[in-house]
C-alpha cells in the first residue's frame, strides 16, 4: 500500500503501560509540537526487542517505573487528521514493581502524575490523543486479554 504520492504507508508501531493504582491512573506530561500533553508511559517499539520489552524499557524511560505486564489491554490504530502517520498502539496493564527516583526520564518527558478517570474524562483536550483516555475506558470495563495472544518469530 502506498499513499497518493508514492510513498510505501509505514505505520508507527507503539507500546504503552495502563496502570492503576488507588483509583488513579499512571501518565506522564510531556512537551509536544502543540504544546504540553498527557499520556500513558508509551514510545515505539525498537528493533531487536519483543513488545513486551518494548512496554517494560518505555515505561522505565518515562516515568521511572519498573512494569511488569501481565496482559493486552488492546490494540488500537490511530491516524491524525493532520497527519500521514498512523499509530498501531499495543497497550498493556501489568503492576509496578518498584521506583527509580534516579532513573533520569526521556527527553521531552517534563514529569509522572496520577490521575482519576473523571479528570482524563473532563480534560480529553490535554491528552496525547484519543487513545489516552480510550485504554483507560477500556482497563476500566476490565478487558484482559493474555499476554500468550502474542506470537513473535525472528
Amino acid at each position: 500500500m502506498t499513499h497518493a504520492d508514492n510513498r510505501p504507508w509505514l505505520p508507527h508501531v507503539t507500546v504503552a503501560a495502563v496502570v492503576a493504582q488507588n483509583d488513579q491512573f499512571l501518565l506522564i506530561e510531556e512537551s509536544t509540537a502543540r504544546g504540553l500533553r498527557l499520556n500513558q508511559p508509551a514510545g515505539h517499539w525498537e528493533p531487536g526487542e519483543t513488545l513486551i520489552e518494548a512496554v517494560i524499557r518505555e515505561t522505565l524511560e518515562e516515568s521511572a517505573w519498573h512494569f511488569e505486564p501481565d496482559s493486552l489491554v488492546g490494540i488500537y490504530r490511530h491516524r491524525p487528521p493532520t497527519s500521514d502517520v498512523t499509530y498501531l498502539r499495543f497497550a498493556f496493564t501489568g503492576k509496578l514493581l518498584s521506583h527509580a527516583p534516579e532513573q533520569a526520564l526521556d527527553v521531552g518527558i517534563i514529569r509522572t502524575l496520577w490521575q482519576s478517570i473523571d479528570t482524563l474524562r473532563a480534560h480529553p483536550e490535554q491528552h496525547r490523543g484519543p487513545m489516552v483516555l480510550r485504554c483507560a475506558e477500556d482497563y476500566l470495563a476490565g478487558q484482559r486479554h493474555p499476554l500468550s495472544l502474542i506470537h513473535e518469530f525472528e
